[in-house]
């Protein structure tokens, strides 16, 4: 493969309030492989937080190619790699999901093993350990997600309805998603596990059919945001914010950026979140992203 090929995958944010660890969203931001087979492993990375990515083998695209060539029980020949990036490090938008997602598709490719999106879902899905993100990497829009028993992974997309939109405004710090792991306890009550599945199945339906009406509550969470709102200044006040036109907001996958849900034409609802941010000592920027139609493209 003499050829350069190029692969772009979308950014994501996950859960969307009550849907932890199942529902997901793709973002109108991209993170951009050109690769080709070298005689040695080259690494270049230009664009967004480039001095936080790797130029050597322990490069995660890199490394995730690697563990699919070591499953398939095939060698990986070097390969010149050129990143870029739009998507925030460490700020819950899916980076390392955008990462992995690249990684199985340059291997496939690279190694020729022909796989079709569903396998490349679940691969990622396996060295993920959840499958919200990269599910929305590989079939784009919305996606509700789940995992058998055995371990495969299964995704159902859904298209955003078109009155609906979502920004994204990110706080200047970054939240390690070890950090934010770590505080969800072990243990749910059966009251609060309830209130979640009713929560993310208002959630689906309202997203399926564009039914306003069910906002804010549609996004309610019991299962992750509140442990994880010290972690996040404001993130508390910001999730009780109301406003004509403001859907609501959730905590964007483990933070600390929040997606914020909205109907077409109230985008100003976003500086309300930036607002909460500020009295906190938190500045802020706004990625409108919108939603990526699309997942992975080989370009």
């Amino acid at each position: 493969m003499a050829l350069i090929s190029t692969v772009r995958v979308p950014g994501s944010s996950a859960n969307l309030g009550p849907g932890f660890d199942a529902l997901g969203v793709a973002l109108r931001v991209f993170l951009e492989c050109r690769f080709r087979i070298s005689r040695r492993l080259v690494i270049r990375a230009s664009g967004r937080d480039a001095d936080q990515i790797p130029s050597s083998a322990n490069n995660l695209i890199w490394q995730t190619a690697m563990a699919v060539a070591s499953r398939a029980h095939l060698p990986l020949p070097p390969i010149e790699l050129d990143i870029f990036n739009e998507i925030p490090l460490g700020k819950g938008l899916g980076s390392s999901a955008a990462a992995l997602t690249a990684g199985v598709v340059i291997a496939n490719r690279v190694l020729n093993l022909e796989w079709k999106p569903a396998r490349i879902l679940d691969e990622a899905a396996r060295l993920e350990g959840h499958p919200d993100n990269v599910a929305a990497c590989v079939l784009g829009s919305i996606v509700a997600t789940a995992v058998e028993p055995g371990g495969l992974s299964r995704a159902v997309r859904l298209e955003m309805p078109a009155h609906f939109e979502i920004s994204v405004v990110v706080p200047n710090f970054a939240l390690p998603t070890s950090e934010s792991r770590a505080v969800l306890p072990e243990c749910y009550s059966r009251q609060d596990a309830i209130f979640n599945i009713q929560r993310a199945s208002l959630l689906i339906a309202a997203l399926a059919s564009g039914d306003a009406s069910v906002f804010p509550a549609a996004l309610d969470d019991r299962l992750h945001q509140p442990v994880r709102a010290p972690l996040v200044p404001g993130l508390a006040e910001i999730l009780r914010l109301r406003a004509p036109g403001l859907l609501g907001c959730a905590l964007s996958g483990a933070g600390p950026a929040v997606l914020v849900f909205y109907e077409r034409g109230h985008e100003r609802v976003c500086d309300l979140v930036r607002q909460v941010f500020a009295m906190h000592g938190c500045t802020t920027e706004i990625i409108s992203t919108g939603v990526s139609s699309k997942g992975y493209e080989l370009l």
